[in-house]
């Protein structure tokens, strides 16, 4: 079974996850947990989660690292960096969003990738951060094992993130994405109803 751990620290945007987690706990081949700094961290929707793993237990056969953006992401936290920094090193898929992003920025992750983020402005303060020709203006992107997004595109990072990992077709992805975005009805006039 493939495993995929989500980073939530506290303040964490409860929204940016929920579309990419379910998917892929609906899937058999794979397995979601959680990870943070805390035995317990609670959302910017005051959503209280218990954490399947602190950051230095993570378990070294993971195939999918999300990072997911809120308020805690200013953090000066060693094991958090090497976690990060393992995965980069190790071709290991990586999804982040926004803040997320913010941290791969001032960290000097993003040097080599083709990314976006909430703001390119906010990026250029950072002075580990050499790679503004590359910041895209796009809701979300892929640049081969990363995909980072803005913290308005949660469904355009799911829809990434499951592609980047082939966790279905690219048509029945974009097919569940489209249902999400603009809902049941519109979904069946398009492609027609899926429980008929």
């Amino acid at each position: 079974m493939k495993k995929a751990i989500f980073i939530i620290l506290d303040k964490y945007s409860d929204w940016e996850s929920a579309c990419l987690s379910s998917q892929l706990n609906q899937d058999e081949d794979w397995q979601v947990e959680t990870a943070s700094n805390k035995n317990y961290v609670e959302s910017i929707g005051r959503l209280n989660t218990k954490i399947d793993y602190k950051i230095e237990d993570i378990p070294n056969n993971i195939d999918l690292l999300v990072l997911i953006g809120g308020k805690s992401w200013d953090i000066k936290n060693k094991a958090l960096f090497n976690v990060i920094k393992k995965s980069f090193d190790n071709g290991i898929y990586i999804g982040a969003i926004c803040a997320a992003v913010n941290y791969l920025a001032q960290n000097g992750f993003l040097n080599n990738y083709k990314h976006t983020g909430n703001s390119k402005y906010m990026m250029e303060q950072f002075e580990e951060y050499k790679n503004k020709d590359n910041f895209i203006e796009s809701q979300a992107i892929k640049d081969r094992n990363l995909v980072t997004a803005n913290g308005t595109a949660s469904l355009e990072f799911t829809n990434l993130v499951l592609k980047m990992i082939n966790e279905d077709s690219d048509e029945n992805i974009d097919k569940m994405t489209y249902m999400y975005k603009y809902g049941f009805y519109e979904y069946c006039e398009k492609y027609g109803n899926p429980y008929e």
